[in-house]
C-alpha cells in the first residue's frame, strides 16, 4: 500500500513537472515571439523556415543590386544630359564659325571653347560611381537582379562616347582644328559629326531610361515577393499570441489545481492513507 502511494506521488510529481515545463515553454514562445524554439520541435517547419530564409537573403542581395544600379543609371543619365548640352553648344559654335563673316580672332576663340568642351566630355567619360569604380566601364558590367535576370544597367564607355569609330572628344578637337584653320569643308564635316553625336547621346539616354524603368519594375516585384515570404515565414515561425495566451492560462489552471490537490493529499497522515 505504501509503495503504491509512493508510486502515485512520484507520477504526480512528474506530471506537475511536465506541466511546469510546458508553461515555461509557452512563456518563452510568448516573450520571444517564436513558436519553434529548436529544430526538433517541428523538423518540416524548420526546413521550410530555412528555405524561406535563403530566399529572403537572396532577395536582399538582389534588392541591393537594384538600388545600386538605379543610382548608377541616374548618375549616368545626369552625366549624359550634360554631355548632350555640351554637344549642342559645340554645334552652335561650329555653325557660327562656318559663317563667312567670322574673323580669325573669333575662330580662334571658338576653337578654344570647342577644345575646352572636348576636355569636359573626357571628364564625364571618366566619371566614377559611389564605390569609386568607373561609371562607364571599358566593358559593360553585367549585374544579377533575380534568379533569371541579369543585364548591364549602364552601357560600356565605347558604346556611349564613341561614334563612327571616333570618340566624341576627338570629333570636337577635329572641329576645333577645322575652325581654327578656317577650313570650310572640314567644318561642314564636323557639323555632320556633331549632329550624329547629339543623336547618339540622346538615343543612349533613352536606352538607359528603359533600364531605369526595368529596374523599378524589378524592385516592385522583389518587394512584393519579400512581403509574401515574410507572411509565410510568420505563419510557420511566429507565435500566435491569442492562442498561446489561452493555452498558457489553461495550463496554469491545470497546474494550480494539481498542486492544490497534491498539497491536500500530502497533509493526510499515514493512517488516513491506510484506512
Amino acid at each position: 500500500m505504501i509503495n503504491a502511494v509512493g508510486n502515485r506521488m512520484t507520477r504526480e510529481i512528474a506530471r506537475q513537472s511536465k506541466l511546469s515545463d510546458q508553461l515555461d515553454r509557452i512563456q518563452t514562445q510568448i516573450s520571444g515571439g517564436k513558436k519553434l524554439l529548436r529544430a526538433s520541435d517541428d523538423p518540416v517547419a524548420s526546413r521550410r523556415i530555412a528555405t524561406i530564409g535563403k530566399a529572403q537573403a537572396s532577395s536582399a542581395t538582389w534588392a541591393a543590386n537594384v538600388k545600386t544600379a538605379s543610382a548608377q543609371v541616374s548618375q549616368a543619365d545626369t552625366a549624359l544630359g550634360s554631355v548632350g548640352n555640351l554637344l549642342i553648344r559645340a554645334r552652335e559654335l561650329a555653325l557660327s564659325a562656318s559663317s563667312g563673316t567670322t574673323n580669325p580672332a573669333d575662330r580662334a576663340s571658338i576653337a578654344a571653347e570647342l577644345s575646352a568642351i572636348a576636355d569636359e566630355i573626357d571628364g564625364f567619360a571618366a566619371t566614377r560611381d559611389s564605390n569609386g569604380e568607373p561609371l562607364f566601364a571599358a566593358n559593360a558590367k553585367q549585374v544579377r537582379f533575380d534568379a533569371d535576370i541579369s543585364f548591364a544597367p549602364v552601357p560600356a564607355a565605347g558604346d556611349v562616347f564613341v561614334v563612327g569609330g571616333n570618340s566624341l572628344s576627338t570629333g570636337l578637337r577635329d572641329a576645333a582644328a577645322a575652325v581654327a584653320a578656317g577650313d570650310a569643308a572640314a567644318t561642314g564635316a564636323a557639323l555632320t559629326t556633331l549632329g550624329d553625336s547629339i543623336s547618339h547621346v540622346a538615343d543612349t539616354r533613352a536606352a538607359m531610361g528603359l533600364s531605369a524603368g526595368r529596374l523599378e519594375r524589378i524592385s516592385d516585384s522583389l518587394e512584393a515577393r519579400d512581403i509574401t515570404l515574410a507572411d509565410e515565414r510568420s505563419v510557420v515561425e511566429d507565435t500566435d499570441l491569442s492562442v498561446a495566451i489561452a493555452e498558457l492560462n489553461a495550463q496554469k489552471l491545470t497546474l494550480d489545481a494539481a498542486q492544490a490537490a497534491f498539497a491536500r493529499i500530502n497533509r493526510q497522515t499515514l493512517f488516513d492513507l491506510l484506512s
